[in-house]
């Protein structure tokens, strides 16, 4: 299969410095590409001085992570896109597993490795994990991951199954699949336009999947530190925006109502510990998203998928259950 391997990169030179050359070794089966969100360091001239068969995408500024893959994949022709963060390593052979489950699985269209954390190699990483779901109000989870508790890897997700959402930190899609659903939604401009993806690829009756026998290892947070309230911002904004576009409309405002509550208290959370700007944070994110309702309300499509959780409530499991791993989850 045509594979392109697609690295968005923004003012990233010494990222790219460390992971580009795993990429350029271990991808010989695909074309690489790296995308540049109008980058003023030295990028570039690395690129073109080190690694003269990576063909460079110049957006004429920085368009995020949604609209700046949306512009240069308009470019590339390929069967499938692997969109892989600029603070990826891979691995030998990470490709060919994840070729292999598009060539015998027409329904699949599209797939996550397992990603790992970089700087503790045993662990999974926060952003997907094993693969991830979202529970009824939109929080999302992973496979070895919840909220903030990480677990070791000892071979519990070694499959290949069917999942929710699959991390933008190393997302493969059919580029035709992509196109049909007009890529990322560029107004997310960064955070969780992977999960609206997926979510809207499902509700058109497409499958996602999880393939453990293609290993990365992600830093996380090159771009955006977890604790930075611009990402507080979009996650929460975001989230919103997602389930106004995909729940069932007979569950909307139910759900958007739980999340106000749900959002509220979380907010108190970041209070309570001193974090005074990630409260700020949510509130904005909950003004943004009311001058936003009426304009994703329209952008729904005409199908949704009526069973899109398998937990009704992360937040309740998480904090009041004290459940930490995934598998506990289904445990009475």
């Amino acid at each position: 299969m045509k594979i392109a391997v697609v690295i968005l990169n923004w003012n990233g030179m010494l990222l790219l410095e460390k992971f580009l050359p795993s990429i350029v070794e271990y991808s010989p089966q695909a074309t690489i590409y790296v995308v540049d969100n109008a980058s003023t360091d030295d990028s570039n001239s690395y690129i073109k001085a080190f690694y003269p068969t990576v063909t460079i995408i110049k957006n004429e500024s920085n368009l995020g992570f949604a609209s700046g893959y949306n512009q240069a994949l308009k470019n590339i022709d390929s069967e499938i896109y692997a969109l892989v963060n600029s603070d990826i390593e891979v691995t030998k052979n990470w490709l060919q597993p994840i070729i292999n489950t598009f060539e015998n699985e027409s329904s699949t269209a599209i797939i996550q490795p397992k990603i790992l954390d970089y700087k503790r190699k045993e662990y999974f990483e926060y952003a997907g994990a094993a693969g991830g779901f979202i529970d009824q109000y939109g929080y999302p989870y992973c496979r070895g991951r919840i909220f903030d508790t990480l677990e070791k890897d000892s071979g519990q997700y070694n499959d290949n199954c069917e999942i929710f959402w699959a991390s933008g930190a190393c997302f493969f899609i059919r580029s035709q699949v992509y196109q049909e659903l007009n890529g990322f939604d560029g107004e997310f401009f960064a955070h969780q336009e992977e999960i609206d993806l997926c979510w809207r690829a499902i509700n058109e009756g497409h499958k996602i999947k999880y393939n453990s026998q293609s290993i990365v290892y992600h830093v996380g947070g090159a771009t955006l530190q977890q604790g930075n309230p611009m990402k507080t911002f979009l996650n929460f904004r975001n989230s919103l925006l997602m389930l106004t576009k995909n729940l069932p409309k007979e569950k909307l405002y139910k759900i958007l109502m739980g999340r106000m509550v749900l959002d509220g208290a979380a907010g108190i959370q970041f209070l309570v510990k001193g974090k005074p700007k990630h409260l700020w944070a949510i509130l904005k994110a909950h003004w943004s998203f009311y001058g936003f309702y009426n304009r994703y309300y329209k952008k729904r499509s005409k199908t949704q998928c009526h069973k899109y959780y398998n937990v009704k409530s992360i937040v309740y499991s998480y904090f009041i259950r004290k459940v930490v791993v995934f598998n506990d989850l289904f445990r009475i």
